[in-house]
């Protein structure tokens, strides 16, 4: 449920130009799938707002939000 949902707000954060089916199924980083840096910005708010957890915008951060899996896993064990 986690991973369809942030699939659903990655879709959202980029403007429909990454469609939660593709962030769902992607074998490669979001970024390369086209997550630019401003999408990335509005995805963590959309996560921080959904979730109420905080990211943090270092490099271990940011690159959670290339790995769905990653995050759907840190949200759950939160």
């Amino acid at each position: 449920m986690i991973k369809e949902r942030l699939a659903e707000l990655v879709a959202e954060s980029s403007d429909g130009e990454i469609s939660a089916q593709e962030a769902l199924t992607a074998g490669v980083p979001l970024s390369a799938l086209g997550l630019t840096s401003i999408a990335q910005l509005r995805l963590i708010d959309a996560i921080e707002s959904e979730f109420g957890v905080e990211i943090d915008l270092t490099d271990e951060g940011v690159a959670l939000l290339d790995d769905l899996d990653a995050l759907a896993g840190r949200l759950a064990a939160r």
